[in-house]
């Protein structure tokens, strides 16, 4: 009977998975059927208004999700892509049918240059005389910075607006390390390679202090002035107002002109209908981004082309993964982009804070053998520093945005010693043999020896060397003249562009437009971006299994999520980096 009830068990269970099988193969199939026979068709009203919602991280391209169309992948994707925002806007300051943007970003979740492109693109769009109204309960720091720029400034009258300056924060463990007699054995070279601080002390060093006070003041001076050109308020008064936390309340802030009015959703949706042309008894005509952007042309005849390489993570080495650079992935890429006739020029879009210093290498060797055949242009999103510099270094232009973190040209090398935590902790002890005097130089379950952290010592020395020596030939300087600017310092993209290290201040597009006159293409050339989007298969496995276990363990420990991150970043530390560990946002 046991083997009957187990036989017919096993058997039921084949056959619902059999129909459940078969109806997602048969709705995928439907879906996929559906969406292509519609073909995305959006239809845009007269006197419509794009409704720029940016409720979402902004990554650097956003990439179809195919599988959005199926219930079980519905809701909103992920991210909102930098470049497919701009093609928004760009589209939209020439499309009769819109007559202006209406912008709700009350906290922007990017970085400071990334906030700044799309304030630039919201600003050439009013340039051609449409109007951008934008409107929320609360603007963060962020929030406001990008509201900013828009023609009317409104707010609820009971929200709030941050508007009281930059702050950074480090996270040290040292305290954690010292509780559980973990000993990090740390080499490094330089004043001001910062990184391996958290591991070393439990605040920060003078040099640390001073290059962090010198890169958020100057970070936020960019901020201040572009707000005060927008508002057509003096920078000095601005600056008085935020350090002191003036316009804390909405009446406040309408009181020092940072908002003009404080009104209703109604009353918003009442300006918009007159600005658009639209009367008061008709509904206002909003397209969302999320439609609008499907109306995008991607057609180009042009057989010449511009590769859009994005590199955004840390660097690792091998493939990596979606939140990585893979040094072999990479390589793959500008490879294939070098060997390709079509692919006259190649612009880098660099958002990294570096990582493995060998793999950094590796990307550089073949961005510089791309160079040897076509013009190959960085272009520095939020941060691009360390390794992430390491890349650019080795392109013919560098491209940053004021408020780009670069810089730190530096290396470290962290071993940890676990022996105290793995004896007086769990109980657990050690011995060993070698055939040689150094055989065990990398082990964890002892201290090093004096001998042993001099030949790792003499390792990163040797690193910083290669790292400086490599930046002076690709930006045309003397070593000793990197070592005045190197030194592990993290400097805006306006600081760098001083002292040599940034060619030119602008965005992607910048880039680009670089790229193809460096190829002599003039407007005979077509953009594309890498690596391509993942297949189906792909998409299915990252949303059942990497994207659905970070959601779930981010929503169980809610604030304290950024430490588990930078403990598992902790992990990550061994062996010789070139890295830069601090994130910067106008929160």
């Amino acid at each position: 009977m046991n083997f009957l009830r187990n036989l017919l068990a096993s058997f039921l269970a084949l056959v619902i998975f059999s129909v459940l099988a078969f109806f997602l193969f048969f709705g995928i199939v439907a879906a996929f059927v559906g969406s292509f026979s519609k073909k995305d068709v959006v239809e845009v009203a007269d006197k419509s208004v794009l409704h720029l919602k940016l409720d979402k991280p902004i990554s650097e391209v956003e990439f179809e999700n195919p599988l959005e169309v199926l219930p079980i992948f519905s809701g909103a994707p992920a991210t909102i892509g930098l470049v497919q925002i701009k093609e928004a806007i760009r589209k939209a300051k020439d499309d009769d049918k819109i007559k202006g943007i209406y912008l709700e970003a009350p906290f922007v979740m990017a970085g400071m240059a990334v906030v700044e492109e799309v304030r630039d693109a919201l600003e050439d769009f009013r340039s051609s005389g449409k109007f951008v109204v934008s409107y929320a309960e609360f603007y963060s720091e962020g929030g406001y910075y990008l509201a900013s720029v828009a023609d009317h400034v409104y707010m609820h009258p009971e929200g709030f607006l941050e508007f009281n300056g930059l702050n950074t924060n480090v996270t040290f463990f040292k305290g954690l390390f010292d509780k559980l007699e973990i000993e990090p054995q740390i080499f490094r070279v330089g004043d001001f390679k910062s990184a391996v601080e958290p591991f070393m002390r439990k605040d920060m060093s003078e040099e640390n202090r001073l290059q962090l006070s010198s890169l958020i003041n100057a970070a936020y001076k960019n901020v201040i002035d572009n707000i005060a050109e927008s508002r057509n308020v003096a920078s000095a008064r601005l600056m008085e107002i935020s350090n002191n936390m003036l316009a804390r309340k909405p009446q406040q802030g309408v009181e020092f002109k940072l908002l003009d009015s404080l009104v209703y959703m109604d009353q918003v949706l009442a300006v918009m209908k007159e600005k658009a042309g639209t009367s008061q008894d008709e509904e206002l005509e909003l397209i969302k981004y999320e439609k609008y952007k499907k109306t995008v042309s991607k057609y180009n005849k042009s057989k010449n082309e511009i590769a859009v390489i994005v590199a955004s993570g840390e660097i690792v080495p091998d493939k990596g993964d979606i939140n990585t650079i893979g040094s072999t992935k990479f390589s793959e890429e500008i490879r294939k982009a070098r060997e390709d006739d079509n692919i006259k020029a190649i612009v880098i879009r660099i958002n990294s804070p570096g990582g493995s210093f060998v793999a950094s290498d590796v990307m550089w060797r073949e961005i510089k053998l791309a160079g040897e055949s076509k013009p190959v242009i960085a272009s520095m999103s939020d941060v691009a520093a360390s390794g992430g510099y390491y890349m650019a270094m080795a392109c013919d232009t560098i491209v940053a945005q004021p408020n780009t973190i670069t810089g730190s040209i530096g290396i470290f090398g962290i071993i940890f010693n676990l022996q105290g935590f793995l004896n007086h902790k769990l109980g657990i002890t050690h011995d060993e043999v070698q055939t040689g005097k150094y055989s065990g130089l990398y082990t964890m379950v002892r201290p090093l020896t004096e001998q042993e952290k001099q030949i790792i010592q003499d390792d990163v020395e040797d690193g910083y060397e290669t790292f400086i020596t490599k930046a002076a030939e690709g930006r045309d300087m003397t070593v000793d003249e990197i070592k005045k600017i190197a030194s592990g310092r993290v400097w805006t993209g306006d600081q760098a562009k001083n002292n040599g290290l940034v060619d030119i201040l602008g965005d992607l597009d910048d880039a680009i437009k670089i790229a193809a006159g460096k190829a002599n293409l003039g407007d005979d050339y077509k953009v594309k971006y890498y690596p391509k989007q993942r297949t189906i298969f792909e998409e299915i496995l990252r949303d059942l299994e990497g994207d659905t276990q970070a959601k779930a363990i981010k929503k169980e420990l809610g604030e304290f999520y950024p430490y588990l991150e930078a403990i598992k970043n902790v992990q990550k530390q061994e062996g010789i980096q070139t890295k830069m560990l601090y994130e910067f946002n106008l929160d």
